[in-house]
């Protein structure tokens, strides 16, 4: 099986590649223009939404029809479209849609193939910055300002020496923060606010973990190809698989993961 994702992933890589450069342009006719968003989430909370994000998904499904019309789709802004390959692509047009409204740029389009057994192939890609991770399997690059790279995680193995990055720092319910803050009083540094950027900057050797939790499909199946491409390891708070969202850990290598997963796996 692993042969027949390796020989499906090549061919996947180049569709997903094709989805974010139609997705880049959606995303930047509108970044720091003032462009409205409107909530998801209704009163008492905030889950913003804005035409940028429905565009670059309206786009990729579009080339999907034309490319790949069997398989399946799950986007953030429409939804579930059931396949018949077994093969599904897995879509957020913007993951940081707070981040993109406020005009930081760590903000990204999330892209991934996936089947049963979870992502093949993913990209995280940040069009402001023109930096794009992709990976799956046993492989990750990075293309940017700075050219083309392999990915490839660090090899810190004291959690007192890592750096920590979340997006949120209540990091979910009061329970799943309180664990959250548990592994932040032992790392050397914790930083805040990235969204899919900080899973890209893991891949890359800049950090050693990142942990999140309340996360959707779309918001993960991208890092984790990407991540596992580099070399790194992504799991839920049990170090379960956690392709379906929730509590996410992702780590630089099995040592600092299980550092890290000893103050979490515990929260019911």
């Amino acid at each position: 099986m692993a042969d027949d994702r390796d020989t499906i992933r090549n061919e996947l890589r180049l569709v997903a590649h094709e989805l974010a450069d139609l997705a880049r342009p959606e995303t930047l006719r509108h970044f720091r223009t003032g462009l409205a968003s409107d909530n998801k989430a209704g009163p008492g909370g905030f889950d913003p939404v804005t035409e940028a994000d429905r565009a670059a998904e309206a786009a990729m499904r579009a080339r999907l029809a034309e490319l790949r019309p069997d398989d399946g789709i799950l986007g953030e802004e429409f939804g579930h479209q059931t396949g018949t390959t077994g093969i599904t692509w897995v879509l957020d047009p913007i993951d940081g849609t707070r981040g993109y409204i406020s005009g930081t740029p760590t903000w990204g389009v999330l892209i991934a193939a996936s089947d049963a057994q979870g992502p093949i192939f993913g990209v995280i890609d940040q069009p402001y910055i023109g930096e794009r991770f992709s990976g799956g399997g046993t492989q990750a690059e990075v293309d940017g300002p700075m050219g083309n790279a392999a990915l490839s995680v660090r090899k810190t193995s004291r959690l007192e020496d890592a750096i920590l990055l979340t997006t949120f720092p209540e990091v979910g319910t009061a329970e799943e923060g309180a664990a959250f803050r548990a592994v932040a009083e032992q790392v050397r540094l914790t930083r805040y606010g990235m969204d899919c950027y900080g899973y890209a900057l893991l891949a890359a050797g800049q950090v050693d973990l990142v942990i999140e939790a309340g996360l959707y499909p779309y918001d993960v199946h991208a890092p984790i190809a990407v991540v596992q491409g580099a070399g790194g390891i992504v799991t839920d708070w049990r170090g379960g698989p956690c392709h379906d969202g929730g509590r996410v850990i992702a780590a630089a290598n099995p040592t600092i993961h299980a550092q890290a997963l000893a103050f979490l796996s515990g929260v019911e």
